[in-house]
């Protein structure tokens, strides 16, 4: 392992160039949880190539209950080990205990007996991964040292069969600044020599005081609420390698909106920071009216795939849920405009079963007069309610105005200032600079369905969530002597609805306490909450914010691109974010794989050597890169499926509210949002790879049996305890070492006695 040191703060400035060989891969920290049989005397036929040599089993199923009652966690875990070996096993099944976890219950059957476990503490666990590590020349254990564990012997482990596990332990979790975490490593993957058939976590949470955020920056999980005390968050997967750790964090509180913040900084950088805001799922809290209006386009198109059909569907679900005291209006157009009512009209049941027989009759036919559909339903706006119009459309503007700026202009002039309007474009054929400026400039957002999804179930989830509105028009403002926010995402603030959480991002510099201000309009008055707040000068315990920020920071550029054409600056800076925090999209690939040809970087300090050797993966890659900065240019690729594959994708990036699909193990998607409010963290929309988009992106390499089988040039990107790794050949390579070339270097043997010193000296290197 060759090392280089450079003290330019107080954090560690180490860089590391790590052998392949030793390493076999690089993984996410391991955490605490995750137990793992290691099997003595291996034969040659059981070791897998490219595999940790002491770990040849199978976790078939993999499933984690956890209840959580006022901080006081008890974890249930249950795994399935499969030998699928020919011969019979022995081993020993070993669990990293957290720090302060008590052992309730362990199970496991031996020839028709329970298995004796016993507990070490720190310095007898360390021993025996240090054994490990030597014997089977295999650093993987390393990370657990300085912690005590539960020690199994597993004999026999017949040949072709399972080995169930089961253990329960419980601890008590920290609360930080109102903030609670849990934590649970979901990275199983590093010990099962095949894909999980199945992994799930469920959490049952229950507090005596009102839970009010729920965010988990880990994976895409699905939250529901039963009152403001009680939540069941879940998570599930097939055929999975899970490798990320996976964490709640929730907060309690008895005021009406709660707010927390969770900071990073590595002096003397600036710092970052995410906040959490929500109004909670009290049963009390009061839910106010609004007003919605409802635009469905019916031309001629709309008969294609059954749109028509989907869409109507849509309506009636929406119709049949909104709130006794919402007033409502329906639109058809096609080559004219038809309202139902001469207005708004109350949502009862006499009015909605007017809509649903208008609606039942629609028919397709004739052109798009979009323009004239969407001013006429902002025009429609009546006081100060919450006003939201949603449009339902798949074609371009072919009747009236259709000059996109125009439309635009329009919009804005007719939207008011509490109007939002939000759009669904179905299929291909819209065009998606118009409806994405429409949105963004009444404060809303686009979604796309293509031909593969359902229109009825992404209108419905999305009405789902806007249905109660509780804090509307909202501004936040961070106040403090010496504090300075920048670059905050999303920039227009989306408004609060019960039982949803916000989440915001940005920069600091400065440092030490202050507030932060929530203002917005209840009832048409102007309300104002207020929150102590504290941004710390130096703490790297909440290393996923800096991702997360960095990734909604490279969508906005991109689609700044997209909207507005190429800019050197604007493409330097998604260069080196990407880099940086490990962010690998065909987008950012190609641009960085550019960058460094233009500064002759080596090719041992390169982040996509073998890439660049593809030249259908990098012309691949430099195509849909060029796609974005064609569409500001030609009206003509603001259209199709190309043009839709970057509204979604840049979409997805910029509402990034978990680890999941930034990069590394996948190549985008759309996990939970973050956006808060319609596009918060307790959105539950499946994940969509970029790489589907651009099948030349992964390489065509030959399938072997064993851990690492083909994979795309995205999994050559790891991010490792707040490091952005790039395999580069046979090693692994600091994303830093590209500013830091002249450093001296030297290199250390695995497992010598200067290798071990190293790790005591430094145990946060052991993971990478």
């Amino acid at each position: 392992m060759k090392t280089a040191e450079k003290r330019h703060s107080r954090q560690m400035g180490w860089m590391f160039v790590l052998a392949a060989a030793a390493i076999s891969l690089l993984f996410p920290r391991l955490g605490w949880a995750d137990g793992f049989i290691i099997i003595h005397d291996l034969g040659e036929r059981e070791r897998i190539p490219n595999h940790f040599a002491f770990a040849p089993l199978e976790v078939k199923n993999h499933r984690v209950d956890i209840e959580i009652n006022d901080r006081i966690a008890t974890t249930k875990v249950d795994e399935v080990f499969h030998n699928s070996n020919g011969r019979q096993l022995e081993g020993t099944y070993i669990f990293p205990l957290p720090e302060g976890a008590n052992i309730d219950k362990f199970t496991m059957d031996i020839n028709g007996r329970e298995a004796e476990a016993e507990l070490l503490d720190a310095d007898k666990a360390r021993s025996i991964y240090e054994d490990i590590v030597r014997k089977y020349r295999d650093p993987a254990l390393l990370e657990y040292a300085g912690r005590g564990a539960l020690k199994v012997r597993v004999f026999p482990i017949e040949p072709n069969s399972d080995k169930h596990i089961t253990l329960k332990y419980t601890q008590i979790l920290s609360s930080d600044s109102g903030l609670v975490e849990y934590t649970y490593p979901l990275n199983t993957e590093k010990f099962s020599s095949r894909p999980l058939e199945n992994v799930s976590v469920n959490v049952a949470l229950s507090s005596t005081s009102p839970i009010k955020s729920i965010y988990c920056p880990t994976h895409p999980v699905d939250i529901k609420r039963d009152g403001d005390k009680h939540a069941a968050i879940s998570f599930a997967q097939t055929n999975a390698r899970p490798d990320i750790d996976f964490k709640i964090i929730y907060s309690t509180s008895d005021s009406e909106i709660g707010a927390n913040l969770l900071t990073y900084r590595s002096s003397p950088e600036e710092g970052y920071f995410l906040l959490l805001a929500s109004p909670g799922f009290s049963s009390d809290s009061k839910v106010h009216p609004k007003d919605v209006c409802f635009v469905l386009d019916t031309s001629g198109s709309m008969a294609d795939d059954n749109k028509l059909e989907q869409a109507k569907k849509a309506l009636n679900f929406c119709l049949s849920n909104l709130n006794n005291e919402d007033r409502f209006q329906l639109i058809r157009f096609s080559t004219d405009v038809e309202p139902v009512f001469e207005g708004l009209s109350a949502a009862d049941a006499e009015h909605i079963q007017k809509a649903k027989d208008f609606v039942k009759d629609l028919r397709p036919n004739g052109g798009t007069s979009l323009n004239d559909a969407m001013v006429k339903a902002l025009k429609a706006q009546q006081g100060d309610r919450p006003y939201i119009v949603i449009i339902l459309t798949d074609g371009m503007p072919t009747v009236g105005e259709t000059n996109n700026d125009h439309i635009v202009d329009n919009v804005k002039n007719a939207a008011g200032k509490s109007a939002h309007l939000f759009c669904f474009g179905i299929g291909t054929d819209v065009n998606t600079h118009l409806l994405d400026n429409v949105a963004s400039a009444t404060g809303a957002a686009t979604t796309y369905v293509t031909g593969h999804e359902d229109i009825e179930i992404k209108v419905s989830n999305f009405f789902a969530k806007v249905r109660e509105p509780v804090l509307t028009n909202v501004a936040v403002v961070f106040e403090g002597d010496g504090l300075k926010t920048t670059q905050i995402y999303p920039s227009q603030i989306p408004d609060m609805f019960k039982g949803q959480s916000l989440t915001i991002m940005g920069r600091y510099s400065g440092c030490g306490s202050g507030n932060v201000k929530i203002t917005g309009t209840i009832d048409g008055k102007q309300r104002e909450f207020v929150t102590s707040v504290k941004f710390v000068e130096n703490s790297v315990a909440n290393s996923f914010v800096p991702r997360l920020w960095a990734t909604r920071r490279v969508g906005w550029l991109l689609d700044e691109i997209r909207m507005h054409g190429e800019n050197k600056e604007v493409k330097d800076e998604i260069v080196s974010l990407a880099r940086r925090y490990g962010i690998v999209t065909p987008y950012t690939a190609y641009l960085i794989m550019e960058d460094e040809s233009h500064r002759h970087v080596p090719i041992t300090y390169q982040s996509f050597s073998e890439m660049g050797k593809d030249e259908q993966a990098r012309g691949a890659s430099e195509n849909r890169f060029n796609s974005v900065g064609k569409e500001a240019k030609d009206k003509s690729a603001q259209s199709g499926q190309p043009a839709v594959d970057n509204a979604n994708d840049l979409a997805d990036m910029r509402e990034q509210g978990n680890l999941i699909g930034i990069g590394g193990r996948g190549m985008g998607g759309r996990p939970q949002g973050g956006g808060g409010g319609v596009n918060g963290n307790d959105a539950t929309a499946g994940p969509r790879e970029l790489a589907k988009a651009t099948p030349p992106f992964a390489p065509g390499g030959e399938q072997r049996q064993g851990y690492r089988q083909t994979t795309n040039y995205a999994q050559q990107a790891r991010v490792v305890n707040g490091r952005a790794f790039y395999q580069n050949g046979e090693n692994w390579t600091d994303a830093s070492v590209q500013a830091n070339q002249q450093l001296k270097q030297r290199e250390i043997k695995f497992a010598s006695d200067e290798y071990f010193d190293l790790l005591k000296k430094h145990p946060e290197a052991a993971q990478w």
